[in-house]
Formats: C-alpha cells, structure tokens, sequence
C-alpha cells in the first residue's frame, strides 16, 4: 500500500509561544497533537536541519555549526550546500530504503532545505548565486531535475533572492518558498516534501522578540503557507509542522577574536583590501556562530591559557575543553578544542580587526562565505549612511555599466543586533514546536533527535501491506 504524502513545513522561529497567532498552524495542532522540542547545541539552522534529518546528535552526523574551521584546507567556511558534509544517513535516504524493501518507490521533494546540493531527493530548489570570473555576483536558484527552477520561476516570478538574506530579508521569498512547494505538490505529488521557511528569522534577530511585532510576523507566515495548505488538502497530503528554536533578547556581543588578538594568540595578514584572518599563523581563533563559539588551539601547550582567557571574557557563560564536549553533544572532529557558551543575553561576534579602518572589505558587504563567522549586522543598513538604498542604487547601476563595485553598506557596530539564539531554552514555551497528527508521542518535550523516527512512524506505519 503506497504512503500517504507527508509534507514538513520548517517554520524557523516558531514556538508554543507564538502558536496561538497562526490560525492555520493553531488548527493543525488541534485536529492533530503539538509538542515542544528540546533544542539541539548549538541551536543553528544547519545543525537542527541536520539533527531533524538524522536523528542524530552532531557527534554522529558532524553539522557542528552554519560553518566551521576545515582543517584539511585552513579555511573557515559558512553555509555550504553539499548533501555529502551530512555523516549520517538522513530521512529521504531511509525511506527510500524502506519503500524498496516493500517494492515500491519513495520521492522527495526539498525545498530550501540546507545541505540540498547532491541529495538523494528527486526534486530540489535552493539558493544558489553565480559568481563570474571578474568576482561579479548575479543572484539565483539552483534545482533538479534540469529545467525545474526555470519553469517554476516563469510560473511564479523570479526568486527575490533579496529577501532571503541581508537588509532586505522579509516576507517575499517565505511567500515564493510556499507558492514554489504548493506547485510541486499539485504537479508532482512527491511522496515527501521537505519546506523552509525562514520569515521569523530575520526581525527577531534585528530587534529581538521583543522589539519585534509578533502576532503581525506569525500572522504573516500563516498567511504565506495558505497555497501550501490548499495543495496539500488537494493532495490528500499530511502535514507537519518543525521549528528548529526560538529566539531571545540580546545586548551584548563578544568579540572573542579580539581578546585572542590582543592577547597574541591570533595573527591577521595586512593587506590592500583590508587585515586577513590568517589561521595558519594563529596559535588560536574563534568560529562564531550566534550564541556559541568554537575556540581552535593549535598546540596542546595553549589550550589552558586560552581557556582561561575565555572564562574571564564579559557575556561568556560555559567553556568547555576536549573530552568535556561530549557533555553537550559536541566532540567531534570539526569542534574546537574548546566550546564556549554564551550567557542567554550575549553572542558571540566574529570580528578580529581593532581599528574599524583596517576592517577586510568583506566586512561591510553581505559575504556569507568569505566571512570566517556568523554576521547578523548584514540583516542591517549602516545607520552612519545618509541615505543607504541611495548607495545600493548607485553600486547597481556601476554594475549594470560593467564595472566592478562593492556594496559596502554593512555595519560594523555589532551593539545594533538585539536578538539571538543558539542556546537550549529555560522554557517548554519558547522552546521550538512539532507539531504532527496520528498517535501523538509521549507527553512533554521531545528530543530533536526523535522527529526522523516520528516521521517514518507516520509515512509507513499505517501504509503496511
């Protein structure tokens, strides 16, 4: 007997807390069941998506963060798309199995999702610029089968990249994601769909959750996953909901690098464009990543000192060193030798220059990739610019004249970012939500590491021949 469709949104942000302020959401939990999750560490896209797909602790499936420190190449990267990073097996790879095992076949749809590149899924759509040879930019989707990204966006427009990530993110690419999942459901009737959607991302890291207008953002995504429900219902789709966490207040950045610097423990590299992080020469430096931050120690003589010194660093609330990583799921080779934890109201920001002039000029440009850590002032316009979007304009226009141009319009004051997240919350109800239908797992929260066997449960436990 062949599976009923599952289709699992990915709300990002969403918790029992704000619920209540999505009527369509709200409806699903209560024809269905709704728990709270207990947050994986860190808790970073990457690594919930990662937790959520496995079933398995970073440890096992080795997404230790958005990005981390590649040994192999002395490169930080951030955000990089390649199915192959993921060490264990994940929830389309399973189910494939499983459908063979009874003779039949199981297809997938993932969309936005992270890690997309590669995967064993038979449709796929994600963020995917081109870079030219004279490092110009142009913005765009990646996807398969071949052709689908460009009959998507004949049908509903071209992506606005725009939206998804920097001082323009908002609600348009969340509403294009679901219009784009709604589409491929009524066209192709995958028998998974795996659907991000990011809108609570972006406002409650600018201002925090408290300085941020909730009722009218979840009320917003509620409406966006409208044509997403409709096409499921057509389908005779179930669907379930994820988060991957919650958002907090926060008023304190931790410049780790810095202290490393100045303590001469992390060595840059003068330059015309700028200082480079130089991590052949640091005897020690900083991934950060939100509110949790992997410390790299070259030689076991450092380790001490260094931990130390990020004991007594303002807004640092737990260092871990070497084997203590296991206590927080997190002793894997692409760890640091030491983790450090902020404190609920502080993170962990990324610069390593002191004197704002000799900044790399990545540093006021939205570069998610050449960035050696996470940078949420990219979410912001310079407040010191007079008049910003003036600025984007004219650099548009250099562009489209074919010289080259740097959309330098960035903060560098990491004070301006006023939320957060990374850590496990004190609270079931800012913690994030799945919520499913069918027979509801134990009551209390679950653990994140549960969802994969929660959904194979629900796609063949009723459907056995």
């Amino acid at each position: 007997m062949p599976v009923t469709p599952l289709v699992l949104i990915n709300a990002v942000g969403l918790t029992g807390r704000l619920l209540p302020f999505a009527p369509r959401l709200q409806a699903l939990a209560a024809s269905g069941w709704s728990r709270s999750m207990k947050e994986v560490l860190p808790a970073v896209t990457c690594t919930a998506q990662a937790t959520i797909l496995t079933g398995k602790p970073p440890s096992e499936h080795g997404i230790v963060g958005n990005g981390w420190f590649f040994r192999d190449t002395g490169e930080v990267r951030f955000w990089q798309q390649s199915n192959a990073l993921i060490e264990a097996e994940p929830l389309y790879v399973t189910a494939r199995n499983l459908a063979a095992q009874r003779g039949e076949s199981f297809r997938v749809a993932k969309l936005f999702w992270w890690f997309n590149q590669g995967a064993a899924v038979d449709w796929s759509v994600t963020p995917k610029p081109y870079y030219a040879a004279d490092g110009n930019k142009a913005f765009g989707i990646a996807g398969t089968p071949q052709g689908l990204t460009d009959r998507l966006e004949k049908v509903l427009g071209t992506f606005p990249f725009h939206t998804f990530w920097g001082p323009g993110a908002g609600l348009p690419c969340t509403r294009w994601i679901a219009r784009c999942a709604a589409d491929i459901l009524a066209n192709e009737r995958p028998d998974l769909s795996l659907v991000y959607l990011p809108h609570l991302d972006y406002d409650p890291q600018r201002f925090g959750p408290s300085g941020s207008d909730m009722p009218r953002l979840v009320r917003e995504l509620d409406d966006a996953c409208a044509p997403l429900l409709d096409a499921a219902l057509s389908a005779g789709a179930r669907v379930w909901i994820v988060s991957e966490y919650g958002h907090c207040d926060v008023d304190t950045p931790v410049y780790v690098n810095r202290a490393l610097r100045a303590a001469g423990f992390l060595a840059v590299r003068p330059g015309p464009f700028g200082e480079i992080f130089d991590t052949f020469e640091s005897r020690s430096f900083a991934v950060c990543d939100h509110q949790l931050a992997h410390i790299h120690v070259r030689k076991p003589v450092d380790v001490a000192p260094v931990a130390d010194l990020i004991r007594g660093l303002p807004g640092v609330d737990l260092v871990v060193v070497g084997d203590e990583r296991a206590e927080i799921g997190l002793d894997h080779a692409r760890a640091g030798e030491i983790i450090a934890l902020a404190q609920p109201n502080a993170w962990f920001a990324y610069p390593f220059w002191i004197d704002d002039r000799s900044a790399p000029d990545y540093a006021r440009t939205v570069d998610i990739h050449r960035k050696p850590g996470y940078d949420p002032c990219e979410l912001f316009f310079d407040p010191n610019l007079s008049w910003p979007k003036g600025r984007v304009i004219r650099r548009l226009i250099r562009k489209k004249l074919g010289f080259r141009t740097l959309f330098d319009v960035i903060p560098l004051d990491a004070s301006i970012v006023r939320g957060s997240h990374g850590l496990q919350s004190s609270s079931d109800q800012d913690r994030p939500v799945l919520i499913g239908d069918g027979p509801p797992p134990s009551s209390g929260p679950i653990a994140m590491t549960d969802v994969k066997c929660l959904l194979l449960d629900a796609l063949f436990a009723n459907s056995i021949s």
